[in-house]
């Protein structure tokens, strides 16, 4: 299994495109949009196999049951109404908790401060982000 850091910002999947002698990878619109990646900006991509015939391929897809929205996007690794706990990471500009779970997909919570680890519920679920409510309060 890959081991994904923290300071991941993005993952999409996509495929690579030839044009002349030129090959070249599409940027999804709403990485842009959410700020992600700016045109013209330059960052460090990572290549990790997907589908084919392998065996290797083949293990790991078994192993990999996630599913990927029409716009070839991994769906979010959670879901409203979803009861889980968490561990707070940082705070947002707006004062928010922010937890990362599976794949660095970021969560915001209200009201939890890092070090916290509270159990939240999943409210509001977006393809790059989940906003959750406190079920228990974090010990002060």
């Amino acid at each position: 299994m890959v081991e994904i850091p923290d300071s991941l910002q993005s993952l999409f999947t996509a495929t690579v495109e030839e044009d002349d002698d030129r090959y070249y990878i599409e940027v999804p619109e709403s990485e842009v949009e959410h700020d992600v990646a700016t045109p013209g900006g330059t960052y460090r991509i990572a290549v990790l196999p997907h589908g084919g015939n392998s065996p290797d391929t083949e293990q790991s897809s078994a192993q990999s049951e996630e599913s990927y929205t029409d716009q070839g996007l991994p769906e979010p690794p959670v879901d409203e109404g979803e009861v889980r706990t968490v561990s707070i990471e940082s705070v947002g500009d707006q004062g928010d908790g922010i937890a990362k779970v599976e794949r660095g997909y970021v969560v915001i919570v209200p009201g939890a401060t890092p070090g916290d680890e509270p159990t939240i519920e999943i409210e509001q679920v977006k393809e790059n982000v989940a906003f959750a409510r406190l079920v228990d309060e974090p010990p002060t």
